[in-house]
């Protein structure tokens, strides 16, 4: 019987132990005799996200900005929310831009990709964190975590988050349920083309931290393809050894349904298609369909003998070019979202 672990590549196995700590590893008054003259931002992207987005604007405000003061700007950036997310995080104490305000004479675009670029494109620090704004028992060491490691360390450019992620059912808990996405396709597909990038854990989480001038330079897939393009770019851009990765405990928050995950995974698989052209693996100019057929059971539209309705989505995917080409389109001053 073969022994797997002895299968695992040097590089990844070298990298893993050598660029992954734990958030307990960074302290927010450790990271604030670090910090030094470096400005720190935080930007949440959010979409009818009112049951959630205030209790982590309070929390970071609290810890981060008012105990201590490691983060200089706390930015959400409102995606065309339909419910109060912007009136209850300015309540919250959060500065809120408009997603469409800020890519104002640009191609519109759709999706958390596009509200990412837009939060950097606001920000003004040199380190720019990203967090989820549907996060469920929200602890400060989400964002310690996330830029301790580029507040200390001069040679990290990114780091990405990673967490056990338990998924709720009706009579049970599955401890690390999350991230069927993750376990089904995503991570297959990158030990298939990307092998560098196998030692992440978590390689779709939505908690990463990088500097500002690294992040411009890449484009920002408008869809769910954004973290694994973010990812597959970097490593190109700056090498593995310029990555990071940081356990931040337990993460909760809203869970798809299967149908909404089979469409997340179009995109993904989608993004990686475009990335596998640029390196000459896919035919150039051609491109896979980008319409998703499903099936749902019953429904008035159901086809004989089949008691399903045909339901066919459209998963294709944009970018925004990277912030850095756009920089003078982009407004000079913030427009609150209303």
């Amino acid at each position: 019987m073969r022994n797997t672990e002895t299968m695992v590549s040097p590089v990844v196995e070298a990298w893993a132990t050598y660029r992954t700590t734990s958030a307990g590893d960074w302290p927010a008054r450790r990271l604030m005799r670090a910090k030094g003259n470096s400005r720190v931002s935080v930007v949440l992207p959010a979409r009818n996200e009112e049951a959630t987005v205030g209790a982590i604007v309070s929390t970071i405000r609290e810890h981060l900005m008012e105990r201590v003061a490691l983060v200089d700007e706390l930015i959400v950036v409102d995606s065309r929310s339909t419910d109060r997310t912007s009136q209850v995080a300015r309540a919250a104490g959060a500065e809120v831009v408009s997603q469409d305000a800020m890519t104002r004479g640009l191609p519109r675009l759709t999706g958390k990709g596009d509200a990412l670029w837009a939060g950097l494109a606001a920000a003004e620090g040199d380190v720019v964190a990203f967090v989820d704004a549907d996060l469920r028992e929200f602890r400060p060491h989400f964002v310690t975590g996330l830029i301790g490691p580029l507040l200390t360390d001069a040679s990290v450019d990114f780091v990405k988050g990673f967490y056990h992620r338990p998924l709720v059912g009706a009579s049970s808990v599955e401890a690390d349920g999350g991230g069927r996405v993750t376990e089904l396709m995503a991570r297959p597909m990158l030990n298939l083309f990307w092998p560098e990038l196998a030692g992440f854990v978590q390689p779709l989480a939505g908690e990463y931290a990088g500097r500002r001038e690294v992040l411009e330079q890449v484009p920002f897939v408008s869809g769910y393809g954004v973290e694994t393009a973010m990812l597959i770019d970097l490593l190109e851009l700056v090498g593995l050894d310029a990555l990071a990765q940081v356990d931040l405990g337990e993460r909760r928050h809203r869970h798809q349904d299967t149908a909404a995950l089979g469409q997340m995974s179009a995109q993904i698989m989608l993004t990686a298609w475009s990335r596998l052209q640029r390196r000459g693996w896919a035919a150039p100019g051609a491109m896979p369909a980008a319409l998703l057929t499903q099936f749902r059971r019953g429904g008035s539209d159901a086809l004989p003998n089949l008691d399903r309705e045909i339901v066919v989505s459209d998963v294709s995917v944009e970018e925004r070019p990277p912030l850095a080409q756009l920089r003078h389109r982009i407004p000079r001053r913030r427009v609150a979202a209303a």
